[in-house]
């Protein structure tokens, strides 16, 4: 579907308003793979790291629902929200316009491999939302192209070593208006001109202080996000 009447850049462009998964959901929500695990480990290991305080998150895309399964089982109060019904979400509606939530409603919202679904005229809205709506984020993305991992696990200290390489082309440049990748599901992905890593902080930067961010790797498709909100960040008092 094309917006024409409301571009949220106020452009002349015909924006593609976010909608549902161009595929057949209720076959795909069924599936459940080793990546659910790696992704939902993640996801509870993240919000962990943050701190014991943590209790209320908003789960965006909850998908085949086993982070949220595992959450609400560690004793978090977890509310999901999804686009599309098909996904039985708390709360139906748009990342880019959580206006149901109030400001700092929860502790920390995840939206794991969410955002690149949302044409780039609403992606700095959809990131602005999710500052407004929480004090911490995991926004999770996927990376482009094929991967060639080189890993080195000698069984003593916990020592992992991990050499990963992406083989696609670097000169590319998604228009932001069409999704052309993963099945026509994605506008951009991370790597893509425009969308480097740094390109991805630098468009957090205005809303988020990146606590740090990582390669999954154990599922090399995901790079990982982990941020707070600068709206509920501590005023730094001036020296005297």
């Amino acid at each position: 579907m094309l917006d024409d009447s409301h571009d949220p850049n106020g452009t002349t462009e015909r924006v593609p308003v976010p909608t549902v998964m161009p595929l057949n959901r209720k076959e795909w929500r069924a599936q459940l793979g080793r990546t659910n695990f790696v992704n939902t480990w993640c996801q509870y290991n993240d919000v962990r790291s943050l701190g014991d305080h943590i209790r209320t998150i908003l789960i965006i895309g909850p998908g085949q629902g086993l982070d949220t399964v595992v959450l609400r089982w560690r004793g978090y109060q977890v509310t999901t929200f999804d686009i599309d019904e098909t996904f039985e979400p708390d709360v139906l509606g748009s990342v880019h316009d959580l206006a149901v939530f109030q400001d700092g409603q929860f502790d920390v919202v995840i939206a794991s491999h969410v955002i690149e679904h949302v044409a780039v005229p609403y992606l700095d809205r959809a990131i602005s939302e999710l500052a407004r709506v929480a004090r911490y984020a995991l926004i999770y993305l996927p990376v482009h192209g094929r991967k060639v991992q080189f890993r080195l696990l000698p069984g003593f200290r916990d020592f992992d070593w991990s050499f990963v390489l992406d083989l696609f082309n670097y000169f590319h440049k998604p228009d932001g208006l069409t999704a052309r990748y993963n099945a026509n599901q994605h506008f951009w992905e991370v790597g893509m001109r425009g969308f480097r890593t740094k390109d991805c902080l630098r468009r957090f930067a205005p809303h988020f202080e990146t606590l740090r961010h990582y390669r999954n790797t154990d599922w090399l498709l995901s790079h990982n996000f982990v941020l707070r909100s600068r709206r509920y960040m501590p005023a730094r008092s001036s020296p005297s």
